[in-house]
């Protein structure tokens, strides 16, 4: 079973801005089921589109199955989604000799960003950058799922 082994973190703003960054990327993405023990996501990066199902967390380790389909077919399915449709762009930064994915959120998250890091395995080590701030792996708050019913705006 394919699984994911990531670990999510929010990021400090303050030095996260001063960071010399790459280009990001633009997605977009939405859930036909945002469950967030078993969703089904539809994702669009640039002239890419995929269908991820992911089962449920276990800690930091999930089943996941992603899926290339049309662009045109993914825009059609986004339309079907829990709305809002999740807007971020994401960069993607070298760190210690791991990848670290960082999501700046817009539309309704406005204001939120998200780090991640995906692991080979459960009990793999590695260093965190100064601008990664307090773990959220296992806070179902920050799962874009929850993140697609419950935008980051209307939080209290």
């Amino acid at each position: 079973m394919p699984q994911e082994i990531e670990h999510k973190y929010l990021v400090r703003k303050d030095l996260w801005y001063a960071v010399l960054k790459p280009s990001g990327g633009n997605i977009r993405q939405g859930y036909l089921t945002a469950d967030p023990e078993k969703n089904i996501r539809i994702r669009t990066t640039g002239t890419l589109a995929f269908l991820t199902i992911k089962g449920p967390s276990h800690g930091a380790i999930r089943a996941e199955y992603e899926y290339p389909i049309p662009p045109m077919e993914a825009d059609e399915l986004l339309q079907l989604c829990t709305l809002p449709v999740i807007e971020k762009v994401r960069y993607r930064m070298d760190f210690a000799g791991k990848i670290w994915e960082v999501d700046e959120f817009f539309g309704e998250n406005e204001g939120l960003i998200l780090a991640e890091i995906e692991l080979t395995f459960a009990e793999e080590k590695y260093d965190k950058p100064a601008w990664v701030g307090e773990e959220v792996t296992n806070d179902p708050r920050y799962y874009n799922s929850y993140l697609a019913v419950h935008p980051f705006s209307a939080w209290e």
